[in-house]
């Protein structure tokens, strides 16, 4: 059975069919106690759980603990978080930039993470939304084949890499990593997704709406590094572990070839297919 990951008020948690949450320290057993990323690792024990979940004594209804502000990112505290730049060509192209020969790499620094409905605390006139779905590695590894890529991948959840546009470019080369870190500029949730829910990880449809116009659209598979490649280019050059977060990529719509920020009262709603929707709201 699939199993789906929350955060509820600093605590892991499942939520079963019915949409009831219930925390695993109350009903984990061995798997109380632990860490996310640890929990991440038994995957194996999470399916079992999961598929013994009794939803009358569920801990309370999860998209309350949602619309309440309680849910946090699902993965808290990653060791690392890789993010993949110009990853379709749709947005190289508005981006004036060829696509990459090989993966552009750099890093979140994984304080920026939040919730879903975490407001984004807009630091700079100049930030910027990109849809991207992240993978959340569970068996971690060193020269992983691209064939047996999605066996370390625990599963998915949806992420705004919110940027600061004139932050980023402030240097030649790019502050990639300083200009995508500020507190608040990488909402991920509302859950983790195991991979086994999903027909085909490979095409999942992923929009952004800002203040309900849809500026962005498109699926993965037209990603230009797919997830199993970029799994195995990462880990030929490091290990890696449990909890490690990717976020694979942006399509075009992006705000800044047209000048068009973020302010003050926008809404970004970010939402990828099977997994859920970020709502996040902009403020000073």
């Amino acid at each position: 059975m699939t199993f789906r990951l929350a955060d509820i008020d600093g605590r892991p948690a499942l939520v079963d069919g019915s949409d009831g949450w219930h925390a695993i320290d109350r009903i984990g057993g061995g798997l109380a106690g632990r860490s996310v990323n640890d929990l991440l690792a038994r995957s194996d024990e999470l399916h079992a759980l999961s598929s013994g979940l009794d939803h009358a004594s569920a801990d309370g209804r999860f998209v309350d603990a949602l619309g309440a502000g309680r849910v946090g990112p699902p993965v808290p505290a990653p060791r690392s978080v890789f993010a993949i730049g110009l990853n379709y060509r749709s947005h190289a192209e508005e981006s004036g930039a060829e696509p990459p020969p090989t993966p552009l790499v750099f890093t979140k620094f994984p304080s920026c993470l939040v919730g879903p409905r975490a407001p984004i605390a807009l630091a700079a006139p100049t930030a910027d939304h990109e849809v991207e779905l992240v993978v959340v590695i569970g068996r971690g590894g060193r020269d992983i084949d691209p064939s047996d890529a999605w066996s370390h991948v625990v599963g998915l959840t949806a992420g705004q890499d919110i940027s600061d546009r004139a932050l980023q470019f402030a240097a030649r080369p790019p502050h990639f990593d300083l200009g995508k870190s500020r507190d608040t500029y990488g909402p991920i949730g509302p859950m983790l997704v195991s991979t086994d829910a999903f027909e085909n990880p490979d095409d999942l449809e992923l929009e952004c709406l800002v203040n309900g116009v849809r500026h962005q659209h498109a699926r993965t598979s037209d990603l230009i590094f797919d997830v199993p490649t970029l799994i195995s280019y990462l880990s030929g050059i490091l290990t890696l572990q449990p909890g490690d977060l990717l976020f694979t990529g942006t399509p075009d719509g992006v705000g800044a070839p047209t000048g068009r920020f973020l302010a003050p009262g926008d809404v970004v709603e970010t939402t990828i297919e099977g997994i859920g929707t970020l709502v996040n709201h902009c403020v000073e």
